[in-house]
């Protein structure tokens, strides 16, 4: 049987490099994928489709009119009255505020248009139409 030195032994050694990268790696890996799972509440209607829409990252209000003519609030069931009421308040709190429409598109363009007239009458001045990408 043959006796190993002791002083032949090389230390081990931490290599933390690769151990960065991988950590690096998580980072954006996690980041990632959290920007999609972000959950918007609304309430599923047939948009239109469009090529060239922006992102809007700051919307107060979210707005959804369903074909049968119904407005929802992000996922809840709102009169019309009481969203032109809510709307008005959140104006006056937030010189910025903004309402994004997301409409059917089949639905009739007097209803959108009458809603929108209603906002523009009760000093909301920032609109959005949402659209599905193509």
């Amino acid at each position: 049987m043959r006796l190993r030195n002791r002083r032949s032994f090389s230390k081990p050694e931490v290599m933390i490099i690769p151990m960065i990268d991988i950590m690096f790696f998580l980072l954006v890996f996690f980041m990632l994928s959290t920007l999609y799972m972000v959950n918007i509440k609304t309430v599923p209607v047939n948009m239109p489709k469009t090529e060239n829409a922006e992102m809007q990252a700051r919307v107060n209000y979210l707005v959804t009119i369903k074909k049968d003519g119904s407005l929802y609030l992000e996922d809840k069931r709102i009169t019309e009255k009481d969203l032109l009421a809510q709307a008005q308040k959140a104006k006056q709190q937030n010189p910025n505020f903004a309402v994004v429409i997301r409409a059917d598109k089949d639905m009739n363009y007097d209803q959108l248009m009458g809603l929108l007239d209603k906002l523009k009458g009760a000093g909301i001045t920032r609109f959005g139409l949402a659209s599905d990408a193509k």
